[in-house]
Formats: structure tokens, sequence, C-alpha cells
């Protein structure tokens, strides 16, 4: 893989983290509504939602990138790769949300990133 290919998956990785984060903090800060769930209230409030716009965002420049990944490098190489990104998530989890993330959780995390690691290693 080349240092190109290798920094654009770090940028998509980076991307759909922040956007998953910005998702669940958006969609947190949504205030609760009287007389239960209603959908033209909840896409008024999802409208309105900085966060959740700054998700959408990530996701369509991480879209733009990930169609530059894959005319640089063959997908059964940079796909593992980017899976890295569920790492980045848990991490984000604990981080910047304060989530409880048990060791099972963190093993698991470990396991992937492993497994990632021998994929690229393996397909250089």
């Amino acid at each position: 893989m080349t240092p190109s290919v290798m920094l654009l998956i770090a940028l998509c990785i980076a991307l759909d983290v922040i956007g998953q984060i910005a998702f669940k903090l958006g969609l947190d800060r949504l205030p609760d509504h009287v007389g239960g769930f209603r959908l033209s209230y909840f896409w008024r409030q999802i409208a309105g939602a900085p966060l959740l716009w700054c998700g959408v965002s990530c996701y369509a420049v991480l879209f733009v990138a990930w169609l530059e990944v894959l005319s640089l490098a063959p997908l059964s190489l940079v796909f593992p790769a980017i899976s890295l990104s569920y790492c980045g998530v848990v991490l984000g989890g604990r981080l910047v949300l304060g989530e409880t993330v048990s060791r099972r959780r963190w093993l698991g995390t470990l396991v992937v990133t492993a497994g990632v690691m021998l994929v690229c290693a393996t397909g250089a």
C-alpha cells in the first residue's frame, strides 16, 4: 500500500469515527417531545441539529475519499483496513461519550486491530 492510500484510509477512518460520534451526540441532544413519537416533528428536530449535519458532512466527504481509495487499491486490502473505524468508535465512545467499555469489548477491539494488521501486512 502506498503512503497516499494509507493517508486516505486514515482520513476515511477519522471521518467515520467523527461522523458516528457526531450522530450520537446530536441525537442525544435532541429534546424529548410530549405525546410520543411523531415522524414529522422528529424530522424538524433533525433539520435544526448542527451535530447531525456535521455527521452527514463527514459521511459526504468520506464517500468521496472512499471512492478515491477504491480507485487506487484492491478492495480485499482496503476494506479490512477501514474496519479500524470500529476500533476508533469504541475508543471515541469511551473518551468522548464517557461510555463504559467492558474488558471483553476491548479484547474484541484488539482482535479486530490485529486482524487488520495481519491482512495489511500480507497484502503489500
